[in-house]
């Protein structure tokens, strides 16, 4: 019973937290780093009892946490186990706050309700002084932005792409910002790497892919299926001793139904291969004609009359001879190829000489 009671003063804090009147408020608010093991302090000035000390994020106030001397202590689901009330002093109700994201920046309001002085209040201020310098959009759009890419990517819609950013390790590097803006809006972190007391803290802030964080700290993002949206700059901001050092991609999605990086290498192949056809036919035919006419050239030697044989053969009649043999050759057409006896006579004279 005890405990439904907790639950039911929990739930009723939680709803008229937001329209808790103050009496008095530190008007300046307070700057804090934004680190592992952090402490916001909230320690009332004066002294008196306690009622209740409770933490809300502005300017949504949004519930983190309340402290009751009674009912112990609540937190939000967002803050669960990563908060605790220090409570050095009766009137102190500072917390501390440890896996700290970028999530946790922004300005935090503090409440202290004591008796019988009323309640005091006071705003704490949560940055991250690492992060480097917003772009300074005073003179133009960042459409109008000159920006210097490193890397071009084209992606063809629907695919997988990993985007990783290529950095010298000239230095030991601490912290990665990974950001991105798309085509006419600014930038925005999607991730950050950076080592906290030896370990590895990886904050994805992504919602089209997933951002991963090596040992080295070299962080890259995995998207599936690459849809136009994802088309812009992405940076990588490494902090490191040597310095500050910045690698921008620049990542290029046509619409769906235009340009197609695979239908434009399949017509590169087809081109290549039809010209190469083309070229082989030509080659052939080429040899073809030289061949036939290199056969023609020789035939019109052949044919020349100073490369004929002389002839010493003539043709004979041979009919009357053979028609003493066999009467019933009627037609002879039988001729025979017999040395003239010209010829005879140039031999001999030839060999008389």
């Amino acid at each position: 019973m005890e405990a439904v009671q907790k639950d039911h003063w929990y739930f009723v804090v939680l709803i008229f937290l937001p329209f808790l009147k103050v009496a008095v408020q530190q008007m300046e608010a307070a700057t804090v780093r934004l680190e592992e093991g952090m402490v916001l302090n909230c320690l009332c000035p004066w002294d008196g009892n306690l009622s209740m000390v409770s933490w809300t994020k502005v300017p949504d106030k949004d519930p983190v946490a309340i402290f009751h001397p009674e009912y112990g202590v609540v937190f939000s689901h967002r803050y669960r186990e990563r908060i605790e009330f220090l409570r050095t002093t009766p009137m102190d109700g500072s917390i501390s706050m440890r896996n700290v994201t970028h999530q946790d920046i922004g300005v935090y309001h503090c409440s202290v309700q004591t008796f019988p002085q009323g309640p005091w209040t006071r705003n704490i201020q949560v940055e991250d002084l690492d992060e480097p310098p917003e772009e300074d959009n005073s003179t133009g759009s960042p459409t109008q932005e000159v920006i210097k890419t490193d890397t071009e990517l084209l992606a063809e819609p629907d695919n997988n792409l990993t985007i990783s950013c290529n950095h010298e390790h000239n230095g030991t590097v601490y912290k990665v910002i990974l950001e991105k803006m798309p085509h006419g809006q600014p930038w925005g972190i999607i991730g950050v790497c950076k080592k906290v007391e030896g370990g590895l803290l990886s904050e994805d802030y992504s919602d089209r892919g997933r951002v991963s964080c090596a040992d080295s700290l070299d962080v890259s993002l995995h998207l599936m299926g690459v849809v136009q949206e994802d088309g812009g700059f992405y940076r990588c901001t490494f902090s490191t001793d040597a310095g500050v050092r910045t690698t921008t991609v620049l990542l290029t999605v046509p619409p769906p139904g235009g340009f197609s990086l695979s239908v434009y290498i399949m017509y590169i192949y087809i081109g290549a291969g039809a010209a190469g056809l083309i070229l082989l036919i030509a080659i052939i035919i080429l040899a073809v004609k030289h061949r036939k006419k290199n056969r023609r050239e020789e035939y019109r030697v052949k044919l020349h009359p100073s490369q004929r044989q002389p002839n010493f053969y003539e043709n004979v009649f041979l009919c009357p001879r053979m028609a003493k043999e066999s009467r019933q050759i009627k037609n002879c057409p039988v001729y025979a190829n017999l040395q003239t006896a010209r010829s005879h006579k140039t031999k001999r004279q030839s060999h008389n000489k």
